[in-house]
């Protein structure tokens, strides 16, 4: 089989001289039987925060927090014992988002030139949103100071890098053993958001078909809606940078992305489980072992 251009490990360098040491930045769990072709991953859920960047916030920390897909990995918990593999990110995704490209710099946060070369301007960059955010949940600036190159670097690196690394290896490992590999890239989005009607329980998202067989999707929707979700696909969230990167069917690679809606499962200001968290958490398990079963369908290379 040949290597795989989108699943090339990108080994994290080590952190500039001064600049933070980060923790292993997720943690990973695999099935304790027979594997599986499927990866889940949780990339916003994470909850740890690095003093440096603590000590330089003009934001309350709950701002950051509350911009945390939090409690994801939970909900998806179930993974391991159906037969797949479980991938959760430990950082908030405000101090490295690990669904954006990391070209997606803006040069006006650093004291200095960017750590690494910056890809052409993005609305994203522009709202200050790229793959180290500049602004919080209420859209104000995270940081009372800019960051410098090497703070920028050691979390390029030892993050985001290391995270995809990990996600890149497991994958093609999945595709070498069973003939194609399935990512479930696990979200949740606010509520509530202005400018938009009511959001679904669910939302879908395959980049419009280009990221998976239509028939994982589809098994997607119906195992949602047996269970009483609303469903959407696509709209608004189509995948991000990870469903984009990872999903190539004529590879042997399917990637799609679910969203659920936070209101579902948590309190969104204050950050905790609501009571019914662990009914939702039962039916993800519904839907996992529902979506494993595709493995049988889905075609090899």
């Amino acid at each position: 089989m040949r290597p795989d251009p989108t699943l090339a490990p990108l080994s994290p360098a080590p952190g500039p001289a001064g600049a933070d040491v980060y923790e292993t930045p997720y943690t990973l769990t695999r099935p304790a039987g027979p594997p599986a072709p499927f990866l889940f991953a949780s990339p916003h859920s994470g909850s740890l925060y690095p003093d440096s960047m603590l000590d330089a916030l003009c934001v309350p920390l709950m701002d950051l927090r509350r911009t945390e897909d939090a409690f994801v990995e939970e909900l998806f918990a179930a993974a391991p014992a159906a037969g797949a593999t479980l991938l959760a990110a430990r950082y908030g995704r405000s101090v490295a988002d690990l669904n954006r490209d990391p070209r997606e710099l803006d040069p006006s946060m650093f004291d200095g030139p960017p750590p690494r070369t910056c890809g052409m301007p993005t609305a994203r960059v522009d709202a200050g949103l790229g793959c180290l955010p500049r602004v919080a949940s209420r859209g104000v600036e995270i940081y009372q100071r800019r960051l410098t190159p090497a703070e920028g670097e050691a979390r390029l690196a030892q993050i985001h890098d290391a995270y995809h690394a990990c996600l890149g290896d497991e994958l093609a490992a999945l595709r070498e053993t069973h003939g194609h590999a399935v990512l479930i890239d696990c979200h949740s989005m606010p509520s509530v958001q202005p400018g938009r009607r009511a959001l679904a329980d669910i939302v879908l998202g395959d980049r419009f078909g280009a990221a998976c067989d239509p028939r994982l999707i589809s098994r997607a929707e119906r195992s949602f809606r047996e269970l009483g979700f609303s469903v959407a696909r696509n709209t608004p969230y189509a995948g991000g940078y990870t469903t984009r990167r990872y999903g190539r069917p004529k590879r042997g690679i399917h990637a799609l992305q679910i969203e659920i809606n936070r209101g579902l499962y948590m309190d969104e200001q204050a950050v905790e489980r609501l009571d019914r968290f662990e009914d939702i958490a039962g039916a993800m398990e519904v839907v996992i072992s529902n979506l494993l079963d595709t493995a049988l369908i889905l075609p090899k290379v």
